[in-house]
């Protein structure tokens, strides 16, 4: 509390991060100390909002640096984190600050680990990646699933989506750097199976699943998402002796399945060639992205299937607008547990259900994101 700041948000200048400013000025309580951050000041003065202003940049490591000090929570969009992510990881470790990001990044998340794990353990500062759709829908719903299951016994949930949303340029330049940096994200995944002790005792199974059919089809969906609920279940002994995890992407016939499968492949090969990447990103530039209207007809529904000890439950997470409204509420949401709820008193490289678990899922609750039981 010696500092001037509870919580810092960086990058508020650009799409989702603007929209993660405004979620904060209408749900900060009158006595949450916040401002914004970013390398231009025009910029963030636009937003209208009556907050400090603080000045850093994602290449400048002494402004990052000081920036890291003089907040308690520090909360970044500025993206591709791979590019621009890891020197404001680095200020936060030091300077025993928490840290919340918006990756989708497997790379940037192993080489996280790696490198600056064992100095935010030391400071005592949280470095919680994905604290938006990627991947906190998919986490806190299997931890969700995993509390109505018996203690102690082998486990298994499995993940299904069904989403309407479109994307913005940042989320677009993202997943070209994604996609096109495969040897490296192989390599970061490497090094941190190395460095990376497993639980004692412990099996944890978590990866995209199989082609299954389910009364639609359900496709494997290699996203970070795996790795973070892997991440959870390595961390948390309520996830059992032996856990296994599968995710899928849900599609109501085979036509649709193949062009899902057809169109990621396309992606992927075409992401490999940087006069291509450097088109493609053209088509929506970062900073632009889908209208209010077209936001308000987006949705999500996660369905999980758990099963263990003879039992068996079924859950669901849904909201609105997966890509922007809702990863820009579930980032401020994220800011304001760590600021102020009871948490769990670990520190390092953590995961939304982990760092935060339930205050973090009764705060999405009470914000209008619904996480229910279907059957048990």
């Amino acid at each position: 509390m010696d500092r001037p700041y509870d919580i810092v948000l960086f990058g508020a200048s650009g799409f989702t991060g603007a929209l993660t400013a405004a979620y904060l000025a209408r749900a900060a309580g009158p006595g949450t100390r916040w401002a914004l951050a970013g390398r231009d000041r025009a910029k963030l003065e636009r937003l209208g909002l009556d907050v400090p202003i603080l000045l850093a940049d994602a290449t400048d490591a002494g402004s990052l640096a000081e920036l890291a000090r003089q907040t308690r929570v520090l909360a970044t969009t500025v993206g591709p984190y791979i590019t621009y992510g890891e020197p404001l990881v680095a200020a936060c470790a030091d300077a025993g600050t928490h840290y919340l990001d918006l990756t989708g990044e497997p790379e940037f998340v192993d080489r996280v680990y790696v490198r600056h794990h064992d100095r935010a353990v030391g400071s005592g500062a949280k470095i919680v990646h994905a604290c938006g759709f990627d991947s906190m829908g998919f986490d806190l719903g299997t931890l969700y699933t995993v509390s109505q299951l018996p203690r102690d016994v082998p486990l298994t949930v499995s993940a299904f989506l069904r989403a309407n949303a479109r994307f913005s340029g940042g989320t677009l330049t993202s997943a070209m750097s994604i996609a096109g940096r495969a040897r490296q994200a192989a390599e970061a995944g490497a090094q941190r199976r190395s460095a990376e002790a497993g639980p004692p005792g412990r099996r944890v199974s978590a990866r995209a699943g199989g082609l299954r059919y389910v009364g639609g089809w359900a496709l494997p969906m290699p996203t970070v998402d795996p790795r973070i609920v892997g991440r959870s279940a390595r961390l948390l002994d309520r996830y059992g002796p032996d856990f296994s995890y599968r995710q899928h992407i849900a599609v109501k016939t085979l036509p649709a399945a193949l062009a899902v499968v057809a169109g990621a492949g396309a992606f992927a090969m075409l992401s490999q060639f940087p006069a291509v990447r450097g088109r493609l990103q053209n088509l929506v530039r970062p900073g632009e992205g889908p209208s209010p209207e077209q936001r308000a007809k987006s949705w999500f529904t996660i369905t999980f299937l758990g099963e263990g000890g003879g039992e068996r439950v079924v859950t669901e997470v849904a909201g609105g607008d997966p890509g922007y409204d809702e990863t820009a509420k579930m980032l401020a949401e994220s800011a304001l547990c760590l600021a102020f709820d009871d948490v769990p008193d670990l520190a390092g490289q953590l995961t939304t259900a982990s760092a935060m678990g339930r205050p973090l899922i009764d705060r999405l609750q009470a914000a209008g994101i619904t996480f229910t039981t279907r059957s048990g």
